[in-house]
């Protein structure tokens, strides 16, 4: 296990005003949440195409309908994790809390706090994800800011407890991610593998991107407890690839390729197909450049977008393609990759019709849930914000 790496509130303080300073449009959310708002985009410029092929091509155009709103009147929410019978648990990233969905009215019921998180800027209680074996076991796994560093927990989660007292004691597993009052990632998942990766950030440090001892802007593979998993690339390390400057969403296809989106700084956000080892660039490169593909020994982008038209948070895979949620961008995206053997034609729904997106979560089949995310310090929160909303696609 990795030491907990510390890092100064002054240090943290002054790369953030460093970055904003600079024009850093797509920290976290996106900047003010007023710029960037174009009526309706045009194709996004992309970078190479996915390697791997189907036999099922995705269709030519796509589709997104809003079919239902299941939740409102939620508080800065963050992670999604369905449960089996189709409920959801959804975390406060600002409260620190975990509420169960129900999936078919919408009842919100809190079943717990996570002690221990230390909201600020771009951190707090942020992904979840249910064990792969959580039928006997029963445990919900978290990403959160303390007053020292990111880390993962895992908690019993006892649906037959009062409401309010679900939630066992953190386990952590896993700490030592470095904080910052930007770029401290936050998504997890577990992959086909069984195994569990987290999406780190640099914290606005950018020489942490390349440094391969570091934790920030990684993504991380790790076993259910916590250790490095067997396999990783680089030996007795839990990093899987590096080179990202803030890794925002992650989720695999059927052929067990993984994806993941990443926030730029000034001119390109990014979609890319992980390889284990790999790096993809930050800081040395922004979206595809110099470099890539070129003996550069950076990994390019599948997809790239303005900042303005992105600010990438989370990916899910349905329908032969992954569907990106746009922060500032304020948009669902599409990028077609099953089948797909050239540049994937993205295509963009929802464009300015429920604020800011968050999160995006396979429901199964042609549905997503798909979280909004007006309620926090850089949303115009109107009533009924924020919201899960479900959608339908093809």
């Amino acid at each position: 296990m990795l030491s907990a790496q510390r890092s100064a509130v002054t240090a943290a303080l002054a790369a953030a005003a460093l970055l904003l300073a600079t024009g850093c449009s797509s920290d976290d959310d996106g900047g003010d949440p007023g710029d960037g708002k174009s009526a309706e985009s045009r194709s996004a410029e992309t970078g190479a195409a996915p390697s791997g092929d189907a036999a099922e091509a995705p269709p030519e155009k796509g589709s997104a309908e809003v079919t239902k709103t299941l939740a409102t009147d939620l508080k800065s929410p963050w992670g999604l994790a369905p449960l089996p019978g189709g409920d959801l648990l959804v975390s406060s990233r600002d409260e620190g809390t975990i509420t169960r969905i129900d999936g078919e009215s919408g009842k919100k019921t809190e079943v717990g706090t996570v002690p221990g998180v230390a909201p600020a800027g771009e951190g707090g209680l942020m992904g979840l994800a249910l064990s792969p074996t959580y039928a006997s076991d029963h445990q919900v796994y978290a990403y959160f800011t303390t007053d020292s560093d990111n880390r993962i927990a895992r908690m019993l989660y006892d649906e037959k407890k009062p409401s309010g007292r679900q939630l066992g004691a953190p386990d952590t597993v896993f700490k030592g991610i470095p904080k910052g009052v930007i770029h401290n990632g936050g998504r997890i998942a577990f992959g086909p593998d069984k195994m569990l990766y987290a999406g780190t950030g640099e914290k606005g440090e950018t020489d942490l991107a390349q440094d391969k001892k570091s934790l920030g802007g990684k993504i991380l593979r790790l076993t259910p407890d916590g250790e490095p998993a067997p396999g990783n690339p680089f030996a007795d390390s839990p990093v899987y690839s590096y080179g990202h400057r803030n890794v925002q969403g992650l989720d695999w296809d059927e052929d067990k390729r993984l994806w993941a989106s990443e926030f730029g700084q000034d001119t390109w956000d990014e979609l890319n197909e992980i390889k284990a080892g790999d790096n993809y660039g930050w800081p040395e490169v922004e979206g595809k450049g110099k470099g890539d593909d070129g003996g550069g020994g950076f990994h390019a982008p599948v997809a790239q977008w303005k900042t303005s038209e992105a600010s990438p948070s989370g990916v899910a895979y349905a329908q032969g393609s992954v569907w990106m949620a746009g922060l500032r961008g304020q948009r669902l995206w599409r990028i077609p990759v099953r089948g797909v053997g050239g540049e994937p034609k993205t295509e963009a729904f929802l464009t300015e019709k429920h604020g800011r997106l968050r999160t995006v979560v396979a429901a199964g089949g042609d549905k997503l849930w798909l979280v909004t995310s007006e309620t926090d310090s850089r949303g115009t929160p109107k009533k009924g914000d924020d919201k899960i909303l479900e959608v339908r696609v093809k």
